[in-house]
């Protein structure tokens, strides 16, 4: 994800940006924020539901032998019978067969992303920063004024969650330059320079409503970026 240089250099864009605010930056970068373990199984399900319906759209139906004569009544309900088991167990045998070929299909890690819908994406990305926020005791600074980047490199998503002193102050979507920045230096493959980019905007933002203060401005956060699975 990032390596011992790039970490330097973020670590270093949060300690000058630091400098010039009484707020707190902390960087949290995540490979993916969530499994997704019912995106596959979801489309297996799909696809195993639908597939009588393709089958019979295609044309396959029912056959049972021609009746001749001489055939009783019972002779008849059993053929007619007999097939209609049989197309059934064949129905119940390719749904099964599909379920799991589908599924297998979709675990594999690049498809799973591509079936994957934004929304959710965006859902699990949110909710993964959030719990960041909390277990790095972001909301514990003096003033209320941490601030979570949080990176979700297959997602291709990012989040910036500010601290209720900040957010009475600022208006979430000025935070949007940033994290456009920061994205865009992962795409590129250049993630320190997207970090620096984004750290750079948003310390213009905070030195604007919460300046430095000479004499009183502790480092309560450690300026790190921390890596997750």
């Amino acid at each position: 994800m990032l390596n011992e240089t790039d970490r330097a250099r973020i670590e270093a864009a949060i300690h000058q940006a630091e400098a010039r605010t009484s707020g707190e930056i902390y960087c949290v970068v995540a490979q993916e924020s969530s499994d997704y373990l019912e995106v596959p199984l979801a489309w297996a399900a799909m696809a195993a539901l639908v597939a009588p319906a393709v089958l019979l759209t295609a044309g396959i139906h029912v056959t049972v032998p021609e009746l001749g004569q001489g055939w009783t009544a019972a002779q008849m309900s059993e053929a007619a019978e007999t097939a209609a088991r049989a197309a059934l167990s064949g129905a119940i045998l390719l749904q099964g067969a599909l379920f799991v070929a589908v599924a297998i299909i979709a675990a594999l890690p690049p498809v799973r992303r591509l079936l994957t819908p934004r929304a959710l994406k965006r859902h699990r990305v949110r909710r993964r920063a959030h719990e960041q926020f909390l277990a790095k005791s972001l909301q514990a600074t003096r003033e209320r004024t941490g601030v979570l980047i949080y990176v979700s490199i297959d997602e291709h998503m990012a989040e910036l969650i500010a601290d209720e002193g900040i957010a009475a102050k600022v208006d979430g979507q000025v935070w949007q330059a940033a994290m456009s920045r920061l994205i865009e230096g992962f795409k590129t493959g250049r993630p320190a320079e997207g970090f620096e980019a984004a750290i750079g905007l948003c310390v213009d933002i905070l030195a604007e409503h919460f300046p430095a203060r000479a004499g009183d401005n502790p480092n309560e956060l450690p300026d790190k970026v921390v890596l997750l699975p």
